[in-house]
């Protein structure tokens, strides 16, 4: 990864973060969004900046129009160029399918399906050969084990489907797209010790909670030169929660 320029959106914590770190201890520089904590976003810029490599951050929401595009463009420039795009951010809204308003349909579809949508259209302005979009879905668009899930699992597996899109639109030009399915992962947002923990781990075949590292281990595979033939793919990075 040395010299490459990569842009993880929602890169200031949890999976976002080990991805942004895995990749600068990989060689590439690194920018990063984040919606809200600057000061979470700018430690991450610290310790990507300890491997020595160019770390930087800027404040957007994937939801917005000219935010989700616009941050794409700001990282192109900042860093000189664009080789990687890591599709991150995103919203979840899990409740009885009868109490979802319509504003949470609205937030959920804008950050994790319009979002993903006009970032790839970004970078692909300024991608070249070797080029690679890279998606982060969920289990549940493989496996759907109860209730309450379906507008997050109806937003996730839409890109499924950009993906293997992009992948065709994009080939001729070198460009690779895929998708990784992270299953249950300890972070903040769902940590291994919450509430519902023990019924998330029990539906894997491993019986645990994945660590962020071992997401941004499959990310950063895809975006050396040893996947230069992967595109169009889904990979389920889940404990076993699809088997």
């Amino acid at each position: 990864m040395d010299g490459k320029a990569v842009l993880v959106t929602g890169g200031s914590r949890g999976i976002g973060a080990a991805i942004a770190l895995a990749l600068a201890e990989a060689g590439a520089d690194v920018a990063i969004t984040y919606t809200a904590n600057e000061v979470a976003a700018q430690e991450v810029v610290g310790k990507v900046e300890a491997f020595g490599r160019r770390g930087i951050a800027v404040r957007a929401d994937a939801g917005d129009v000219a935010d989700a595009a616009g941050a794409v463009d700001w990282a192109a420039q900042s860093l000189g160029r664009l080789d990687v795009l890591v599709n991150n951010a995103g919203v979840g809204v899990i409740g009885p399918l009868e109490g979802l308003t319509l504003a949470e349909v609205d937030r959920v579809l804008a950050v994790n399906v319009r979002g993903v949508f006009l970032a790839a259209q970004a970078a692909a302005a300024h991608m070249g050969q070797g080029g690679r979009i890279i998606t982060i879905g969920t289990c549940m668009s493989q496996r759907v084990l109860g209730p309450g899930g379906t507008l997050y699992t109806m937003s996730k597996s839409a890109l499924t489907g950009l993906t293997k899109a992009l992948a065709r639109e994009l080939g001729g030009r070198g460009i690779t797209a895929n998708i990784v399915h992270p299953g249950p992962v300890d972070t903040d947002m769902n940590p291994a010790d919450g509430p519902y923990a023990g019924t998330q781990a029990a539906m894997t075949a491993l019986g645990r909670f994945g660590r962020p590292q071992e997401i941004a281990a499959m990310v950063t595979f895809l975006a050396d030169d040893g996947a230069t033939y992967i595109t169009g793919s889904e990979f389920s990075v889940d404990g076993g929660h699809a088997a």
